[in-house]
């Protein structure tokens, strides 16, 4: 049963296992067993980063395609959350209305990047990435009047997502049932949905063409595949999965602006992930999110107190 709800992709060892199965059950308990407003944050962000880096892994781990154009998708989802709701009010439908949107113009922009530039080498297929990403965070930097500019938007969310709002006047266990936390079990199911749709694509026939491709695209093609084809199709699932990861990110923030979602340092940190998590397995996109995004969340503090509590010892 396990088996098929993962499409056959088991992790490859116990302790695997074991650290996945630690860090889903820690990721679904957060708000009881580290309660506060830091680590429930840390704890959203690594879902959005697990989506995120995942999609990316699809891309680069699977296909091996270098692209520097992964945030561009993921500010699409978080800018069409963001100016649905600016637009149409903290409603379902602009939620709606954000999310297809931003999916239709990342789906367009994919279709058309990889189109006509994945017939080029892969050097020059990063370069044409990296300034198509830079020009659409130049825009969304200047065009203030729908996007905020550099100051971003801020947008209310549907009022079941808000603090404000409670399910029950009795705390459970400690924790307020509030809008915050249905949004948060909101962020958590849907990373498991996406997470798993991610495994069915790479353990699919397709995405063992996308492996072979990988290996070798010469061969691939002199068997019969497509190349140009998968290699599309490919870009165009990542961006769309980035795309849903930009939104969970909008409205657990109930802001976006360039550095939220856009900026390159945000690419950089999906690189490090994917690298520590290791290519070519979604297990390490769970693995490293979440090493990486408490460490940086986590690490300063820790180091602060190590570096009081040497200051503070005697000298002998």
């Amino acid at each position: 049963m396990l088996q098929r709800f993962l499409s056959n992709d088991l992790p490859r060892s116990r302790w695997l296992a074991a650290l996945l199965v630690v860090m889903v059950l820690g990721l679904a308990l957060t708000p009881f067993l580290f309660p506060g407003v830091k680590a429930l944050n840390v704890a959203a962000k690594v879902m959005v980063f697990v989506v995120l880096v995942a999609s990316f892994d699809l891309l680069l781990g699977y296909t091996g395609i270098v692209s520097f154009a992964h945030t561009m998708f993921f500010g699409i989802g978080a800018y069409g959350i963001a100016v649905a709701t600016t637009r149409m009010g903290p409603t379902w439908e602009a939620l709606a209305v954000g999310l297809l949107g931003s999916l239709a113009l990342s789906f367009a922009l994919a279709f058309v990047v990889g189109l006509f530039s994945l017939r080029v080498r892969a050097i020059f297929f990063a370069m044409i990435t990296l300034a198509v990403a830079s020009a659409f965070l130049t825009l969304a930097s200047q065009l203030h009047e729908i996007t905020g500019g550099e100051d971003g938007l801020t947008f209310k969310v549907p009022e079941t997502l808000s603090p404000s709002y409670e399910f029950s006047e009795t705390p459970f266990m400690g924790v307020s049932l509030d809008g915050r936390l249905l949004c948060f079990y909101g962020l958590f199911a849907t990373t498991v949905v996406l997470f798993l749709a991610l495994l069915r694509i790479v353990n699919s026939p397709f995405g063992r063409v996308l492996q072979a491709i990988r290996e070798n695209e010469f061969r691939a093609e002199a068997i019969g595949y497509r190349v140009v084809v998968y290699r599309t199709t490919s870009a165009i699932l990542s961006a769309l999965f980035a795309c849903m990861a930009g939104a969970m990110l909008a409205v657990w923030l109930r802001y976006n602006g360039p550095d939220t979602s856009l900026s390159f340092e945000i690419m950089m940190d999906v690189l490090l992930i994917v690298v520590i998590g290791g290519m070519g397995t979604l297990y390490g996109a769970v693995v490293g999110a979440t090493l990486f995004l408490i460490a940086q969340s986590y690490l300063q503090d820790l180091l602060r107190l190590g570096s009081e509590a040497a200051v503070s010892l005697p000298w002998l």
